[in-house]
Order: C-alpha cells, then sequence, then structure tokens
C-alpha cells in the first residue's frame, strides 16, 4: 500500500512550513495520491536543508502523508537542528530517525527517544554529541532496541556493555563545552 518517500531534500528550506508549498522530488518510483491529494507513503525526506526547528513536524507531516500515524522512516539529516524536540517522541511507529549532519549538543536529549517503542535504527554521527567519549554507549543503553547506530550494526557485546554502562551509575554529563581556543 505504501509507496516511495515524500523527498523534500535540498529544497534551500529554512521551516517547516516552508515546505507546504514544495512539491516533493521526483524519484525511480512514482509517488501515489489518495483521493484527498495526499500521498500514500510512510517515509519523508527533509534533508540537506537549513531547517532548525521541528515544531511544525506534525503538520508537515499530516500535510503530505496520506496516514501521518503511520510515518515510520524520517531523514531530517544535513540541517541545523540543535536539540531533539519532543515532537519525535510522538512518532509512535516510526523505525528510523536519521539526525546525522546537524549541530545537537546535548547529549541527554537523546534520552527523549526512548518512548518510541519500534525505534530500530538511529543516525547522529557528525553532531557535537559524537566527541563525547560515552556517547555510543549512552545512545545505546538509551535505546535499547536499536539494532544499527550511525550505519553500523549494534552488537549484542554493545547492547550487554551499554547495559552494565548505565547502571553502574556513571556521571552522564548533560552538554559537551567547547572551548575557544
Amino acid at each position: 500500500m505504501y509507496g516511495a518517500p515524500v523527498d523534500l531534500s535540498f529544497k534551500n528550506i529554512s521551516s517547516l512550513t516552508d515546505t507546504w508549498i514544495e512539491e516533493p522530488n521526483r524519484g525511480l518510483r512514482p509517488l501515489k495520491r489518495n483521493s484527498e491529494m495526499k500521498y500514500l507513503s510512510c517515509s519523508l525526506r527533509l534533508s540537506n536543508n537549513n531547517i532548525t526547528e521541528l515544531h511544525d513536524l506534525q503538520k508537515t507531516i499530516s500535510h503530505f502523508l496520506a496516514e501521518p500515524t503511520h510515518l515510520t522512516w524520517l531523514d531530517l539529516s544535513f540541517n541545523k537542528i540543535t536539540h531533539i524536540d519532543h515532537v519525535l517522541c510522538e512518532l509512535r511507529e516510526l523505525r528510523v530517525l536519521y539526525l546525522h549532519g546537524n549541530s545537537i549538543f546535548i547529549l541527554s536529549e537523546v534520552d527523549r527517544l526512548g518512548v518510541l517503542p519500534h525505534l530500530h535504527s538511529i543516525t547522529l554521527h557528525g553532531n557535537v554529541i559524537e566527541t563525547n567519549k560515552n556517547y555510543r554507549n549512552r545512545v545505546i543503553s538509551v535505546l535499547p532496541r536499536l539494532k544499527t547506530m550511525d550505519f553500523s550494526a549494534v552488537t549484542r557485546q554493545e547492547q550487554v556493555l551499554a547495559k552494565i554502562w548505565h547502571r553502574s551509575g556513571i556521571p552522564r554529563p548533560n552538554k559537551i563545552h567547547i572551548c575557544n581556543a
């Protein structure tokens, strides 16, 4: 029933409301629409834009998708996002989330995504949080259902070590401070 991703990449979009006047890029597979002219897709690409805020994400998803609650794959890579917004936690069917190449700097914000019951693949590399020495352990410990992180398989050993690390109570910094030298 669901077809190709709705692709709004490389549109120079700064605000999600800007997407509402855009036509999706044409891909190899044609996009199918329902009688209301909404797309029969469960995937949305918003990569390689200038998006900084996600507060209109639900409206944007509803604007384009015939069944917005069935969104399973969201690509927000290579934007200017600095925070993991709570709106992402409302996407209960989300399985794949690409956030790489942004400017996320508070590692503990990844914890919010732990409420997503089906999230099994995430990308966060290319964000400031990646410089934290506990980055991979932290993400795997708060998202225990992950199968891949940053396009790399999460091994059983990593899951076990992350669980031990999480239970050990090792202090986890909330922010990474960048010093101007």
